[in-house]
């Protein structure tokens, strides 16, 4: 069977900024040039880097609950370099890293709607928050539905893989 995802905390708003030059980005998006400029004169937008200096600042707090055995618990994770006392550090970073791109947001919800099959992957949650790639993260994941265990087990091993509590038993 299958179930709408119509989560409350999923109807965020992407964000819109307006340049200097008047161009319209979304993130995501293209860049819009203004009605009264040419297609020629539309200004080139370069994504800034995901690597590098200034990502010196990538912090997050994870929070698991109910996930069983030592995998409970809060954990401080700092990137570019890896440290903190999260289990697995490097591993940790890597993954959000490979998550992480120009116009994405690496934590997101389930989009609103997403059909997903009615399977329950147990009772485990976990809260991330702190910063990513110079934004902002306050993201909550869940094993409730299909959709949620997918988005759960791709950030394995920021979250713990909790598929392999349950071979173990």
């Amino acid at each position: 069977m299958l179930q709408v995802n119509r989560s409350a905390r999923t109807g965020r708003l992407r964000r819109v900024l307006l340049g200097a030059t008047g161009s319209l980005v979304a993130v995501g998006l293209t860049a819009v040039a203004p009605a009264s400029a040419s297609p020629q004169a539309a200004p080139a937008l370069a994504a800034p880097s995901l690597q590098g200096p200034d990502r010196a600042g990538d912090r997050l707090t994870v929070t698991v609950r109910k996930a069983g055995g030592d995998a409970d618990g809060t954990y401080e994770l700092t990137c570019h370099p890896a440290g903190g006392d999260h289990p697995d550090p490097a591993g940790a970073c890597a993954v959000v890293d490979r998550g992480t791109r120009w116009g994405k947001d690496a934590f997101a919800p389930v989009p609103q709607d997403t059909l997903c099959t009615m399977q329950y992957g147990g009772a485990a949650t976990a809260r991330v928050t702190g910063a990513w790639a110079g934004r902002p993260v306050d993201a909550r994941y869940d094993r409730s539905n299909g959709c949620e265990i997918e988005r759960w087990d791709r950030l394995v091993p920021l979250l713990p893989d909790v598929r392999a509590q349950g071979r173990r038993s």
